[in-house]
């Protein structure tokens, strides 16, 4: 079939419609009608080639809500149906054998994982993915806004999954922008107290709408002093290089720094702020088929709502020169109108 789409045809330029034959459908994949698709940091790093890995034509767009249209002959006894509304994020095959996969944990797979941008994404009227990647969606979500739950979302569900977040704990959040309110939202609903550090006076207001119980001026040096000692988990959610080590000094005993920010910049890290407190720095990417359907179960169940603006895919470039320009209301979503 013929598919349409916006793509990239080479690094850095605007991009251009683009229309391409599928060919045949994979027996373990599923065709997915676009309705809406987020658009990311990530899309624009792909879309310039700033990680080295991109090929042209590049259709870029992870961060999928569509309806299901095909299903490949091994996919039609997994559990999806025709016109069943699913997600698709960040991955979209994964080999499903190897030792990573068989323990949940194909974003690690090593013999056959795929980006969703590499196989074509969501700039386009359909795309596919291996059917355990087409992520069904809760009949309570908001489809409008579950876009950005499956990049930006699950980028920040995952470290409260890997560190045992709960009600009783303590949380900080570095940067609230695409990443950190959707983490502010999250942590809101398990029912964490959650300290948000933002270097913009103006969004205070804001951040403590969205559900943060603190906000602290990150430009600050005295008020993250002032805060040696308390948080059993600090999440970074920013790409530029800060000092760090008053973020280290203020984890609590057996406290975590987990970096979901793309940093270029090694972490400078001294021992003992490792040594003392029995601390960590750690990283991750995005979840599993699991734990995105676990996000997304609790989105439904708790109206998680990512905060964005909508554009018609048609006017893609906008879209793209909006998010370059940092306008973008948190997130934006495009609206396929092929």
């Amino acid at each position: 079939m013929t598919v349409k789409s916006y793509a990239a045809m080479q690094a850095g330029q605007a991009l251009e419609r683009y229309d391409y034959d599928a060919g045949p459908l994979d027996a373990e994949d599923v065709e997915v009608e676009v309705e809406y698709c987020g658009v990311c940091h990530s899309d624009l790093s792909m879309i310039d080639n700033e990680w080295g890995a991109s090929t042209y034509p590049l259709v870029a767009g992870h961060e999928v809500i569509g309806r299901v249209v095909a299903l490949g002959d091994s996919a039609k006894n997994k559990g999806l149906s025709l016109g069943q509304r699913v997600g698709i994020g960040w991955l979209a095959k994964s080999c499903q054998h190897c030792d990573a996969c068989i323990n949940g944990e194909q974003v690690n797979c090593q013999k056959g994982k795929v980006s969703t941008i590499n196989n074509h994404g969501g700039f386009a009227s359909s795309l596919r993915a291996n059917w355990q990647w087409a992520i069904p969606l809760p009949e309570k979500l908001d489809v409008a806004t579950a876009g950005p739950l499956l990049c930006g979302g699950i980028t920040v569900f995952k470290p409260l999954l890997m560190h045992n977040v709960s009600v009783s704990s303590r949380v900080g959040v570095i940067g609230i922008g695409g990443l950190g309110h959707i983490a502010i939202k999250i942590l809101r609903a398990i029912g964490a107290e959650v300290t948000a550090f933002s270097s913009s006076a103006s969004k205070t207001q804001a951040i403590l709408d969205m559900g943060a119980d603190h906000v602290v001026n990150s430009r600050d040096p005295e008020a993250l002093k002032a805060l040696a000692g308390q948080f059993d988990l600090i999440i970074s959610t920013v790409a530029v290089d800060l000092d760090w080590q008053p973020y280290f000094n203020a984890l609590a005993p057996n406290g975590k720094f987990h970096t979901v920010g793309a940093v270029m910049k090694p972490f400078e890290v001294p021992a003992f702020s490792l040594i003392t407190g029995d601390h960590a720095v750690t990283g991750s990417s995005t979840g599993s088929p699991g734990q995105l359907r676990k996000l997304l179960k609790l989105a439904g169940r708790a109206n998680i709502a990512p905060t964005v603006e909508y554009f018609p895919m048609s006017k893609i470039n906008d879209a793209l020169d909006h998010l370059r320009a940092g306008k973008a209301n948190y997130r934006i979503v495009l609206k396929a109108d092929f």
